[in-house]
């Protein structure tokens, strides 16, 4: 008899905005963890226990009814109190959290016992407003002051922290509750007597308090979470987005849940474009603006919500810099990584205001403007940006060459900067063969695609606009770098592009999956391209659950590391569409397939950030990877680019044109997509094998769009 292995993370998580809290499944918070109530990156709440006479609860079970909401069932230990004891089992508490700008918690009891139960309800709650980067790095010091302030009459708790002109207060106030709290010795009291098979409900709101300005807890109680606001955005959401049908049940959940983990981590650009939204990095480290992967998100939204890159590109627009900052890794053009808002941020002791360490989100960032005008069609927005790309292109060649080879390069200016800028950042992620780490600065392959890319399409923009000049231009200079690169980076006896030149421009022959990357973007040459994907293809790579981010043969190989032989599901799906772009489509739904059977044993069906490169064998499973962000964006996602490279659909919006290349795998042999968005109309496209064979269909269509057929693009100009 089969079992069923559940993973996911060992901790209960629930979101909305830039507000999460991170639990015990029991709903308690520990001393010693990164667990916590937080907003904006500061941690409101860092200790929570209730209990029933000093004793805790007992936990039966626990889990998030919605992305923003959580329940759990409890019930008391044996209790020895003073007017007799209260048997195991026979008192229940249900603990409701609905989260919004902050938190709304109903506690609800009931004596299923023939005897009174008379007992005190104890929370113990600890505030230590630590900014996040202390959390994460276990290095936290106390700098201001905490003043607690109880009013019984009110039946309030107020904490509030000041250091300097930074201030942040959490308001805790007990509403609707049955009897009145009392408050001593740090914990609050409730006393409760209750008849057999009688009911107590008390709702909890934690409101925040950040300089002047208030968030407040959600009004209805946690049992209502499905009519509150958060839930009301969803239904408009998942109303917004496109939707799948399909026999493939599996599929179908990945695809619904990965929609959902986009409404979980929506931003608003500003509050003056509260309509406008992008994507936070992932819950629970990077709930903020992150310019790389905010970028990628919107590249993968385009056949779910185009309107993603609205919001990414303006917010981006507003950080683009404009001057040299040494500390902050900032050069005029350059696009930010990450925007930080807490304590230390305020007080710039980390260079997260924002900090512009990264190599790739200047480039991507023309990718992202050129991709949104193909699904979006929209003239006024493609025009609004033309000057902010433009910034970028220059940033590219002065500053993105830093010794004018004509390749990209990065190396940090900062005493407080990342030693590595593309998307594997981890400090041991680029490394020689034989493990030592690559010593800088560092032309990295992936990095060298994206601009080839970039600047063709910067080329098309050039002519749309009237300037064939540039145009022309753009495009030699795309041809020279696709030359170069093929001369510098290509490693004959690896059949293989190297994953990076150091600082001595030696070739580092490193197996890893960035050169994957290199066909997304488009610049391997066409006959290389399949020595690539069999390179990808043979077993210290192909894992069984996706490609590893390193090979398996390399010295430094660890399966449950951060990026030296794990499993990325965002770098899968750009893979997968490189190598539908050189015609390997059934390759391209392999990989496909290895995700999506990996996300049916997570919780929920929901992609973790990464999870461990192990081989995929008989009776093994997908392993989860401590500390992965769980929900996570890009790896949510992954799921759109997989979609996206099995059904072959490209955009032209502005020409009303949907393109589509369908090769299904005989596991996925029907898929209806509704709801499609091309410029303004929208259409409903049903996909089915017959044999070998994939056919299609369109089934309705509002608005003007044409769906043509084309073979799989694997030319290069």
């Amino acid at each position: 008899m089969a079992v069923k292995v559940i993973v996911g993370p060992p901790v209960t998580t629930i979101n909305h905005g830039s507000t999460f809290l991170v639990s015990e499944f029991d709903g308690s918070i520990t001393d010693a963890s990164d667990q916590g109530f937080y907003s904006r990156d500061t941690r409101y709440i860092s200790r929570y226990q209730l209990y029933i006479d000093g004793k805790p609860w007992t936990l039966l079970n626990s889990g998030a009814v919605a992305y923003f909401a959580s329940r759990t069932y409890l019930v008391n230990p044996k209790v020895l109190a003073e007017s007799g004891a209260i048997a195991a089992g026979t008192v229940g508490l249900v603990l409701g959290r609905t989260v919004g700008e902050a938190i709304h918690e109903d506690i609800d009891i009931k004596n299923y016992s023939t005897e009174r139960a008379r007992f005190n309800l104890e929370l113990l709650i600890r505030h230590d407003f630590a900014d996040i980067f202390e959390v994460r790095a276990k290095t936290f010091t106390r700098r201001g002051h905490i003043e607690t302030e109880w009013t019984g009459n009110d039946q309030r708790l107020i904490t509030r922290y000041a250091n300097g002109d930074f201030h942040r207060a959490l308001m805790l106030s007990f509403e609707k509750c049955d009897s009145k709290a009392q408050y001593g010795n740090g914990r609050i009291h409730f006393t409760m007597d209750l008849a057999p098979g009688a009911a107590w409900h008390a709702c909890w709101k934690y409101e925040i308090q950040e300089g002047g300005d208030i968030r407040r807890a959600p009004v209805g109680c946690a049992h209502e979470c499905e009519y509150t606001g958060a839930a009301s955005t969803l239904t408009k959401w998942k109303q917004a987005t496109t939707q799948i049908t399909t026999s493939n049940e599996e599929w179908y959940r990945l695809y619904r849940q990965s929609v959902e983990d986009m409404a979980a981590l929506r931003l608003a650009a500003d509050d003056q474009h509260q309509e406008e939204l992008l994507a936070a990095a992932g819950v629970p480290w990077f709930v903020s603006v992150f310019g790389r992967d905010s970028l990628i998100v919107s590249l993968q939204n385009m056949m779910v919500y185009p309107d993603f890159a609205r919001g990414t590109l303006r917010r981006l627009a507003d950080l683009q810099a404009t001057d040299m900052d040494a500390y902050r890794d900032a050069e005029p053009g350059k696009m930010p990584h990450e925007l930080r808002m807490g304590e230390l941020a305020h007080f710039k002791r980390i260079p997260h205001t924002p900090y512009y360490g990264t190599a790739d989100a200047t480039i991507l960032y023309i990718i992202a403007w050129h991709e949104a005008w193909k699904w979006l069609g929209d003239e006024a927005l493609f025009s609004q940006y033309e000057p902010v790309v433009k910034k970028c292109l220059r940033w590219i060649d002065e500053y993105g060459d830093r010794d004018g080879d004509g390749f990209q390069e990065y190396q940090t200016r900062s005493d407080q900067g990342y030693e590595n800028m593309a998307w594997k950042d981890a400090g041991d992620a680029v490394l020689y063969p034989d493990g030592s780490l690559v010593k800088g600065p560092k032309a990295l392959c992936g990095l060298q695609g994206y601009v080839f890319d970039a600047k063709r399409r910067a080329a098309e923009a050039a002519d749309h606009f009237g300037d064939p000049g540039l145009a022309a231009t753009l495009r030699q200079e795309a041809a020279d770098l696709q030359q170069r690169f093929e001369e510098r980076f290509w490693c004959e006896d690896l059949g293989y592009y190297a994953y990076a030149l150091d600082g001595e421009k030696k070739r580092v022959k490193t197996i890893a999956s960035n050169a994957g990357h290199l066909l997304w973007s488009g610049i391997v040459r066409q006959d290389r391209a399949e020595r690539v994907v069999r390179r990808l293809r043979e077993p210290d790579m192909w894992s069984g659950w996706g490609i590893r981010t390193l090979s398996e043969r390399h010295p430094a190989y660890n399966p449950f590391s951060y990026q030296n032989g794990s499993v990325w599901p965002h770098d899968n799906g750009l893979i997968a569409m490189g190598f539908k772009r050189y015609g390997f489509g059934e390759e391209a739904a392999m990989i496909a397939r290895d995700i999506s059977e990996a996300g049916k044993y997570f919780l929920l069906n929901r992609l973790p950030e990464l999870y461990a490169g192990i081989e995929r064998g008989p009776g093994t499973f997908p392993v989860q990877y401590l500390g992965a962000n769980v929900p996570q964006a890009w790896a949510a996602g992954s799921v759109f680019h997989l979609l996206r490279a099995i059904l072959g659909l490209d955009a032209d919006a502005s020409k009303k044109r949907l393109y589509v290349d369908p090769l299904l795998p005989a596991w996925l042999p029907d898929l209806t997509l509704r709801q499609l968005r091309v410029g303004k109309a929208t259409l409903d496209l049903r996909f089915w094998r017959e044999g070998t064979v994939t056919r299609h269909e369109v089934l309705a269509v509002e608005g003007e769009v044409r769906v043509e057929a084309r073979g799989a693009s694997g030319t290069n100009e």
